[in-house]
């Protein structure tokens, strides 16, 4: 992917592997910061894109297993910390960080976003007609001076070259700096690298995010959060969708887990 100066603080920040997959850790209220500053470079300056994705136990597990997969997020500008299972490996793994590997979720960031800066221009690409339409209204009641300046979502089969081409005229016209995309792993993995690489845009691959912003899709109490048992209530709440998800996952993650410890040593 491009580097580029509007993504220094985000760039410049320490990376570290986990499984197969190299983390940036910072500090969730860095991580904001840095999204906000990128945008505003973007903004200001029309620097190239930014690819930021949120990575989890399961993403670790699908990077072990689907080599492209794998290539595209070693190829990745930011990798965040999705889930407390990576910054407990992160952190034993790499005590010399452990302070600073704070989880960095999709859905925290993208209201940090929201609530700290009128100055990024949101586009939302991503989900079903009706939690769309959810999302904007709850982001507009409760950050009305944000500007959402666009919304579609896609259809659920592959675009076209066209439809691809289409799509992001319509981004650019509408003037975004920050796209968030909600289009499921790994489709969206790849989907905020090609945004990022053809249009000026912070592109962000925030996954559940739109779903638990829209009210749409229960989210784990806080205490399973910082648990780090959250996927249970995920489990529980839709088992025939994420049952071999979080079944096979975390399995092939705490093999990863161990290894990674293993290799930091």
């Amino acid at each position: 992917m491009t580097r580029y100066p509007a993504g220094r603080p985000l760039l410049d920040a320490p990376r570290r592997r986990v499984g197969e997959i190299d983390f940036t850790v910072l500090p969730l209220a860095e991580a904001i910061d840095g999204v906000i500053a990128a945008s505003r470079s973007i903004d200001d300056d029309g620097h190239p894109g930014l690819a930021v994705h949120f990575c989890n136990a399961y993403n670790v597990a699908l990077a072990r297993t689907d080599r492209p997969y794998a290539d595209r997020l070693a190829n990745a500008d930011v990798v965040f910390s999705d889930g407390v299972p990576i910054t407990w490996v992160g952190k034993r793994a790499y005590p010399d960080l452990g302070d600073r590997w704070d989880r960095v979720y999709g859905p925290d960031v993208m209201r940090g976003v929201f609530a700290t800066s009128t100055v990024p221009k949101h586009y939302l690409l991503g989900g079903s007609p009706e939690t769309l339409d959810a999302l904007q209204v709850r982001l507009r009641e409760e950050y009305p001076s944000a500007k959402i300046v666009g919304a579609e979502s896609p259809p659920f089969r592959a675009a076209s070259y066209d439809e691809l081409r289409r799509r992001d005229r319509r981004i650019e016209v509408s003037g975004a700096t920050i796209v968030w995309v909600g289009l499921g792993t790994p489709k969206q993995d790849f989907e905020v690298q090609r945004l990022a690489s053809s249009l000026p845009v912070v592109a962000m691959a925030v996954g559940a995010a739109f779903d638990f912003l829209a009210g749409t899709k229960p989210q784990a109490p806080v205490w399973m959060q910082r648990s780090g048992t959250e996927w249970a209530f995920r489990l529980a709440s839709e088992p025939k969708r994420l049952g071999r998800r979080y079944v096979w996952g975390n399995s092939v993650f705490a093999a990863e887990a161990a290894r990674t410890v293993r290799s930091a040593r």
